[in-house]
């Protein structure tokens, strides 16, 4: 971004600043908050700690389907709280909207995937639920890599895509809120907790 805002700025100190009283100083302060804003971006994108590594989208006879992976590790204080019993829930959640010109843009469909990962102390393994199954894992990268991707999830049907001007919202994260509420008061405001990417994409 930095490679795109800086021409842009170079010509505003050139001809904008020599052109107006006190250009100078107002070229200054845009430069400034413009990198404030960029340093901003970058710890906001640092400090969801999740990186999605896969991102696509098909429309085809089926609807709208979606596949993702996602690539993290759990920070320290969240693998100590689940080592000690604490289960955690990770959501996946895709938002299809359609553009409107003349009104807010139509949600069309929205579809939503959750994990919940537990620690089994006597046997030592861990356990992923998901839609009512069961899988136990060896360890915990194991068990990550299985709640962390979908292979062509159906997140609209072929009714609800009609003509072209579609997005989907998405977002993938440790879901804080369904944990106990006495750990979501001792949690709060904690970086580490904030595990958390999203994604907007247009289709093509």
């Amino acid at each position: 971004m930095h490679r795109i805002l800086w021409p842009f700025l170079s010509r505003w100190f050139r001809h904008g600043a020599s052109r107006r009283p006190g250009g100078l100083r107002v070229a200054a302060a845009t430069a400034l908050w413009a990198l404030v804003l960029l340093v901003g971006a970058g710890a906001a994108r640092a400090e969801g700690g999740v990186n999605l590594t896969t991102f696509e989208l098909a429309r085809n006879d089926d609807g709208l389907q979606l596949t993702f992976s996602a690539k993290f590790e759990l920070p320290k204080s969240v693998e100590d709280a689940l080592q000690k019993g604490v289960p955690l829930v990770f959501v996946a959640e895709a938002n299809v909207f359609r553009d409107r010109w003349y009104w807010r843009d139509k949600r069309v469909n929205d579809a939503t995937r959750t994990w919940r990962l537990a620690y089994q102390p006597l046997t030592r393994k861990y356990r992923v639920t998901f839609g009512g199954l069961n899988q136990n894992h060896d360890n915990l990268a194991d068990a990550l890599a299985s709640l962390s991707s979908s292979v062509n999830w159906k997140i609209a049907e072929p009714s609800q895509l009609e003509g072209d001007g579609y997005y989907v919202e998405f977002r993938y994260e440790l879901d804080t809120s369904q944990m106990p509420r006495p750990m979501q008061i001792g949690i709060g405001g904690q970086a580490d907790w904030s595990l958390r990417a999203d994604r907007m994409r247009r289709l093509n």
